[in-house]
């Protein structure tokens, strides 16, 4: 049982705990993880609390499935993340924006690894011809993808592997987004060797996929 206070009523009312994993769990599994880094490595948290200089920044879908650090093998300190519905580049995003410019300016990096996944729900909704909420005006940038490759896609009997395939072509048109950016021609133009990359990850087999639609100086 929880005791929760209600504030309109001035009472406090018992109510069972919402079902599912208690919050409690996942501090416990949290603690378990810090002793056994320390375990394994004493200084590890004062050498990466120490320093930020990872050498990847990640621009994935925020599906859950999708962890830069658990499917790359990095630990924490090596890739800086930035996640969104569907992978995209928009150019007129401030987050977006705000993480390129300072992982490319204070941070450095050398590689921008944007990264989509088959069976992505956000392509899937942006294609499904239901309204969906404000999410619809974010994903335009994959119904336009859709529309410049109609011909291509079309040829793809499968439904499957023609979704798939449209994830595909939204991640290369991402790359080319980030590569039209002033960001990037800014630190291009001044010598900075910044290279950007689209790749696709399979849930179901759990592999990366270089689409080689790179980007570089």
């Amino acid at each position: 049982m929880v005791r929760w206070f209600n504030r309109r009523a001035g009472v406090n009312d018992e109510q069972k705990r919402p079902e599912g994993r208690d919050l409690t769990d996942l501090l416990a599994h949290n603690v378990r993880w810090a002793e056994g880094k320390r375990e394994n490595d004493p200084d590890y948290f004062k050498r990466l609390s120490a320093l930020q200089r990872p050498e990847y920044l990640w621009i994935g879908c925020s599906d859950s499935r999708v962890p830069a650090n658990v499917i790359t093998g990095l630990e924490p300190g090596e890739v800086f993340v930035h996640r969104n519905v569907a992978n995209l580049v928009h150019r007129g995003d401030i987050n977006l924006l705000s993480v390129l410019e300072f992982a490319v300016e204070t941070l450095e990096v050398r590689h921008i690894i944007v990264c989509g996944h088959y069976g992505c729900g956000g392509v899937q909704s942006a294609m499904d011809g239901h309204r969906h909420g404000i999410i619809d005006h974010w994903l335009q940038p994959v119904r336009d993808v859709a529309e410049s490759a109609k011909d291509h896609l079309e040829e793809i009997a499968d439904p499957e592997d023609r979704m798939n395939r449209l994830c595909e072509l939204s991640i290369e048109a991402q790359v080319e987004s980030l590569r039209r950016t002033p960001i990037i021609k800014s630190a291009w133009q001044r010598g900075k060797e910044i290279y950007i990359h689209g790749w696709v990850y399979g849930l179901e087999d759990g592999l990366l996929r270089d689409l080689q639609c790179d980007a570089a100086p």
